[in-house]
Parts: C-alpha cells; sequence; structure tokens
C-alpha cells in the first residue's frame, strides 16, 4: 500500500454551496515528511562518508574517480530534494456542473476549440476528423462552439477529409445527442463495448446506418489518402480545391482558409434541424524565407483569425491524435473558471493526457503515470500546474498577454467575433503579419523553444494567473503514445531540451521566477527543467562503478562497516517508495520495472543529446527544431509492441550508447566473476559487494537490450550497432584496466 493512502486528506474550508462549482481536497503531510526525513538524513550520511573517506590514490585508484562519485551523489541527492515539491501538497479537484447549468445555463461562454496536425503521413487523415468530430459533439450548446483545423502541412487531402466530416458531422451528431454515445470520436465509438451494448439494446438498425455512413467516408478518405490526390469530380463540385493550384510546397504556399460550416447561416443544421457548430479550416501562409514557428505559430494564427470568426472567450486546444472522451469536457472546465469564489485567479484549466494503446505493463513508461497521478496533482497545490500543449483550456484573454482580470469585466469579449471578411482572415494567418509586433513575445504562445507549451503557461503564471489541474474519473482526452523505443526516446530529448532551454531562457524559474511564483513551484519546474543534465551524473554512475569493480577498485563501504546502513537505507527506501506510489497510480510491478528501465535509456541518451543540443544552439551552429512523433505504426510494429518486445531495427547513436553501456556492465560482470572464482569470491563480497550488485541491476534492466542483439526479427538490434558497440565496451573496459 502506498504511503499517500496512509495520509489524511484534508477538505477546504466549506464555502457556500450556492456560489460553489468546484471544491477541492488536499492531502496532508504528516506521516509522509517523517518518512521524507529520514531518507534525506540518509543522503547526508553518505555525502559524509564520501568526504570523510577520501583514499589515497596509488591504494584505491585516481582520486578522480571519488570525487566524480561526490559530485553524482551531491546532484542525485538535490534533485531528488527538488522531486519532493511536488509531493508536498497534492490537490484533487470534483466539479459540481449540475449547479453550473442552473446558475449558468444561458450566460455560458462561447467556445473556441483549436486542432493542430501537421503532417498526414504521420498524422493520418482519418485520426485527425475523428479528433474534430468528437470535438463537435460535446454536450455544449453547439452554437456557442467553433471548432478550428489547422493543418501545417497544407494537404488538400486534409481538407477533403474535413470536408467529408463535416457532412457525417449532420448525422453524428444527433445521433450521439439521441443515445448519449460515449466516446464520441466515431473510430473509439465502433470498436468500444459501448457500440456492443447500443446494438444489444435493439437500436442497431440507427447504429447499422450510422456505422455505414462512417465506413463509406472512411473508405473515399482512404482511397484518396492512398492515392494521394483528390479526384477530378470532387474538385469540379467544390471550387475551393482551386485554392491549391498555387501549392509548391509545405513551406511554401498561400493561405488555405475555409469555413465549412457556418453557424450564422441556415445551412448550419444537422439532420435533425439543430445548429451545428461553426468548422473552419486553416493552413497559414508558409514562405521560405519565413520561420513558421511550428505549433506555437500555427496557434498563434488560430488565435487571431478565431478571434475576427467567433471570439470565444475560452479556448481549448487538443493535438489531433487525442480525440474527446468525455462530452462533458467543456462544462468540468468551465466549473473553474466560472466559480464566483475563487474562479477570476484561473487562466487555463489543464487535464492529463491520457493514451489508449498502453499496454498492460507499459515497456516504454510512455503514459508517464507517476506525472500525472501524483506530480502534477503536487504542483496544483504549489499554486500552478504546467500547460502541457494539449487537452488545456485558456481563457482568451490571458493566453492573448493580458493579465489576471475579474471574468465579469470580460464578458463583452466575443461581440467581437462574428465580422469578417475572406480576405481580411487570410492577411491574419499571412507570413508578414507578425512583423514587428508582439506576437510569439507577450501576445500568444512563446517563440523559439521546442516546448512553447510550457514556457507559455509559465509567463502566464508570472503574470499571476493561476492553474489548475483536473483529473477526472473518466478520462477527458484519449491519444497515442509512442510504439517504439527510438520514438519515445526522441520524443523525450525534444521535452527535455526544451526544459533545459527554459531554464538557461529569460523565463528562467530559477531567477526569473523568484518573487513571481512561490518558492514551491519553483523547485516543481526546476524538476523538469533539470531533466537533461541528469545524464551526466547517471552516466558516470552507470560507467565509472563498473569498471572499478573490474578493476578491483572499492568505491563503496563493506557490508559489515556502519556507513553500509545509510546507502542501505537510501536505496531500499527510495525505491520501495517508488514502486508504491507507482502501484498507488494504477500501474503493475513490471511496468514499475520498465519505468526504471526507461528512465535509464532516457538519462543515458535522450538528456544528453538534449545537453549536446543546447550547447550547440547556445554557440549559435543550430536552430530550435520541433520532430513529429509518428502516429502510424507498421503491422510489424504493432505486434510487436502488443507484445511488449522492445523495438530497435533502425539505427541511431541512442541505440549505440544504450548498447555499450549494456555490454560494458555485463563485460565487467562477467569479467570480475571470473576473477572471483579463480580467488575464492573475495571479488563479490566484502568491500566489493554493492558495487557487483550495482551492475547486476543494471545488467537486468538490460536484458531487452541482450535479448534485441540475439533476435531474428526486424525488430532486432542491428548488427552494426551492436558490433560498434562491442568495439567500444571491450575498449574501454581493457583501457581502463590496464590504465
Amino acid at each position: 500500500m502506498s504511503l499517500f493512502l496512509l495520509v489524511r486528506r484534508k477538505k477546504t474550508p466549506p464555502v457556500s454551496a450556492g456560489n460553489v462549482v468546484f471544491d477541492s481536497d488536499h492531502m496532508g503531510k504528516g506521516k509522509k515528511w517523517v518518512f521524507a526525513s529520514t531518507i534525506f538524513l540518509g543522503i547526508c550520511m553518505i555525502w559524509a562518508y564520501r568526504v570523510s573517506h577520501v583514499p589515497s590514490e596509488p591504494e584505491h585508484g585516481p582520486i578522480w574517480v571519488w570525487f566524480g562519485l561526490l559530485a553524482a551523489e551531491l546532484w542525485f541527492g538535490l534533485y531528488w530534494v527538488l522531486t519532493q515539491a511536488c509531493r508536498w501538497s497534492l490537490i484533487y479537484r470534483r466539479t459540481f456542473k449540475d449547479r453550473l447549468s442552473r446558475r449558468y445555463e444561458k450566460d455560458l461562454p462561447g467556445v473556441d476549440i483549436f486542432v493542430c496536425t501537421a503532417d498526414p503521413a504521420i498524422e493520418p487523415p482519418m485520426m485527425v476528423i475523428n479528433t474534430v468530430l468528437s470535438a463537435m459533439a460535446y454536450d455544449y450548446p453547439p452554437e456557442k462552439m467553433s471548432i478550428y483545423l489547422s493543418d501545417d502541412a497544407g494537404s488538400d487531402i486534409t481538407y477533403y477529409a474535413l470536408l467529408e466530416a463535416s457532412e457525417f458531422a449532420k448525422h453524428w451528431i444527433p445521433f450521439c445527442r439521441k443515445f448519449m454515445v460515449e466516446p464520441r470520436s466515431p473510430a473509439a465509438f465502433f470498436r468500444s463495448p459501448s457500440s456492443d451494448q447500443l446494438c444489444a439494446d435493439s437500436e442497431n438498425e440507427e447504429l447499422s446506418a450510422i456505422k455505414k455512413l462512417y465506413e463509406d467516408m472512411k473508405n473515399r478518405i482512404e482511397t484518396a489518402h492512398e492515392l494521394g490526390r483528390i479526384s477530378e469530380d470532387i474538385c469540379s463540385k467544390h471550387k475551393e480545391f482551386s485554392q491549391w493550384d498555387s501549392y509548391s510546397s509545405r513551406r511554401d504556399h498561400d493561405t488555405f482558409l475555409e469555413i465549412l460550416i457556418d453557424r450564422t447561416t441556415r445551412k448550419a443544421m444537422d439532420a435533425e434541424g439543430n445548429a451545428l457548430p461553426t468548422l473552419v479550416y486553416m493552413a497559414r501562409e508558409k514562405r521560405p524565407q519565413y520561420f513558421h514557428n511550428f505549433k506555437a505559430g500555427a496557434m498563434n494564427a488560430l488565435i487571431r483569425v478565431s478571434s475576427a470568426i467567433s471570439n470565444g472567450r475560452i479556448i481549448l486546444n487538443v493535438d489531433c491524435d487525442m480525440y474527446s472522451n468525455n462530452s462533458e469536457s467543456i462544462k468540468d472546465a468551465l466549473c473553474f473558471f466560472m466559480d464566483e469564489e475563487r474562479g477570476d485567479e484561473i487562466a487555463y484549466v489543464q487535464f492529463p493526457q491520457s493514451f489508449e494503446n498502453v499496454t498492460r505493463n507499459e515497456q516504454y513508461s510512455s503514459s508517464l503515470r507517476v506525472i500525472s497521478e501524483v506530480e502534477f496533482h503536487g504542483l496544483d497545490g504549489q499554486g500552478g500546474v504546467l500547460y502541457i500543449g494539449s487537452g488545456c483550456f485558456h481563457r482568451r484573454d490571458i493566453l492573448c498577454g493580458k493579465k489576471i482580470s475579474r471574468w465579469s469585466e470580460n464578458s463583452g469579449i466575443e461581440q467581437n467575433g462574428g465580422i469578417y471578411k475572406p480576405e481580411e482572415l487570410k492577411k491574419l494567418a499571412s507570413c508578414s503579419y507578425e512583423e514587428n509586433t508582439e506576437w510569439g513575445r507577450e501576445m500568444g504562445l512563446k517563440y523559439g523553444c521546442p516546448v512553447e507549451d510550457v514556457i507559455t503557461g509559465l509567463s502566464i503564471q508570472y503574470r499571476g494567473g493561476r492553474s489548475v489541474y483536473f483529473n477526472p474519473k473518466r478520462n477527458a482526452f484519449l491519444g497515442i503514445v509512442p510504439t517504439t523505443l527510438l520514438q519515445s526516446l526522441v520524443q523525450h530529448k525534444r521535452w527535455s531540451e526544451g526544459d533545459l532551454q527554459i531554464l538557461l531562457s529569460r523565463y528562467s524559474p530559477a531567477w526569473h521566477g523568484v518573487g513571481r511564483i512561490s518558492p514551491g513551484l519553483t523547485m516543481c519546474y526546476l524538476t523538469y527543467c533539470l531533466w537533461a543534465p541528469n545524464c551526466l551524473p547517471t552516466l558516470y554512475y552507470t560507467i565509472i562503478p563498473s569498471l572499478c569493480l573490474l578493476k578491483g577498485i572499492s568505491l563503496f563501504p563493506e557490508v559489515t562497516s556502519p556507513w553500509f546502513i545509510p546507502f542501505g537505507y537510501v536505496i531500499f527506501s527510495k525505491y520501495a517508495y517508488s514502486l508504491a506510489e507507482y502501484l498507488w497510480s494504477g500501474g503493475t510491478v513490471l511496468g514499475w520495472w520498465n519505468d526504471q528501465r526507461m528512465w535509464l535509456y532516457k538519462r543515458t541518451s535522450s538528456y544528453l543529446f538534449a545537453v549536446i543540443d543546447t550547447v550547440v544552439k547556445l554557440l549559435g551552429f543550430s536552430e530550435t527544431a520541433f520532430v513529429i512523433t509518428s502516429k502510424v505504426a507498421e503491422e510489424g510494429v504493432a505486434r510487436r509492441y502488443e507484445k511488449e518486445m522492445m523495438e530497435f531495427g533502425a539505427t541511431s547513436p541512442m541505440f549505440t550508447i544504450l548498447t555499450t553501456l549494456a555490454l560494458l556492465n555485463l563485460v565487467c560482470f562477467l569479467g570480475t566473476a571470473v576473477k572471483g572464482l579463480v580467488s575464492g569470491g573475495a571479488g563479490f563480497f566484502g568491500s566489493m559487494s554493492l558495487q557487483a550488485m550495482l551492475c547486476a541491476v543494471l545488467i537486468l534492466i538490460n536484458v531487452p537490450i541482450y535479448h534485441g542483439i540475439l533476435r531474428k526479427d526486424e525488430g532486432k538490434m542491428p548488427i552494426s550497432t551492436t558490433v560498434a558497440s562491442i568495439v567500444v565496451a571491450v575498449s574501454a573496459c581493457t583501457i581502463f584496466v590496464s590504465f
């Protein structure tokens, strides 16, 4: 049982129930901090051991080895202290949507929903429109919703898919309303138990009809996608396709902007005569001579275009693979914004990113389970969670750079929308519009950082805005996690690189945040900003102790020494707590083990390259890059992923590093074992036991790599990577032993 379950939750003082549309439970500190204090005492004892037992160089090897361990252990200890800030005061929220409906039914604000896509090859159009359709079908007045799709590839195939979706929505939305469908992504619904239940309830005729409409639409879209073009017959029926006559490439084209469903016209009706939400397609202008600022640039263009069309007071942005899984999420978010007691200070409401294709034991630990279930609740308790780029509801005025003001003071903001001319709209999405403006600096999302979402949320908090983390029982959004090791490592490389750049920027929480956000929240941000530098002490700890083990250099106290106690206590307590925390978050024991493996892999590969790229960028040799994770998996890859087999297959410097480290530890352990057998086991006992244990754990955690080297399928470790790693590992061992 987790220690969290042993801590009593403290409810916030009650206020007038009539005015409150959300409430919070605070998880107290108590026994948890007594336990944490004992771990910190053990860490201090480890530091004391390193300082007081500096060996003489001739007898115990180079002195730099010892001081390197001291530096690594100082880092690990101080970083552990930072991570505790995310666990000081956990807050769990709940909403009262019935009260919201009773009090504000006629005064609900307009909501603009932004869906962003960038590449139809790795973000298939069918996946994109399922996300769009799930957003269009929210349980919210359709006349107060507008959905905007930003297509940064400027693909006519994606536009065609959205055109088809606009027609299908006329049947899908009434169907969802009639049968209270959940989830409201057609693809997700048709493969869910809800679909089977509806069929069993004798409503199969309507279900069959809507399913046939969906399958027909799917076939038309996928046929166009496979052919890579739109048929002349379709183009002749829809004159807007003529816009693509000027298309040169995804980096060189005009603004394409179409309002497919305009709620101000009579045509914006579904099959039953009810209003439909506005639906807009936008591909902003791209020119080679203009830097387009990736997703942040697309979001800012959407903010400007939507301000002229609908100007909703609330903006929801979702990634194209994160479909709505809960039709009442908008009302959940509004419970925070419209609360009369505390709503005025809230700038954005962040929902967790959850995923539908996570396997039971999470081979790549991609769901970030503990971060979502524990740490983000802790950030909420410190004053505000990170903005993580998807599943986030914003107040438009705050996102556009204004300081926090009362909700009632902006009640007329939507009156500015709905007055526009097509050509004027296109200018808002042009390349040159942002020249000599504050867009990307003081307005909208920030530019120049791979994690534009995090730095934008941080700047909002600097201006006094508070954020809320809401993690409902039913996931609000469901997306897709990477299905290969390389995809996961590349994704974390971008995240950690962006967080490190924030630390070194003028928005750094280490200095710019002082006095602007709470010390606890500063520590929480530093936990993520320092992800990348973790690579250096981790690499040291995975290499040097094993090499010293092979050479017979003792680096840790003997088992019989009193100094062994703090090492043993800290190691056992830290990982026992970690396991309990992971299980409490809904994971499995094997899932926790996989999580430990992935943290090692990320620290020794993703984070290392993040540090290197950041240094190169600071020296002016490269520009910020944005890598999109593929949402498509080949059949063989998908099959191995479902079996929880680690996928290698491709060559990568990251794989070379991981394989080299795995083989180096194996060589050191086997070499020491041989020496131990010859000398009667002395190499494994006494002063060398802790080193041998560390090396053995590293070998166990790298079993998938050894398996990948021996496998015969397409997901095996490439032979070139294996050969290069063997050469480097054996050479390193030989050189160190002979040094």
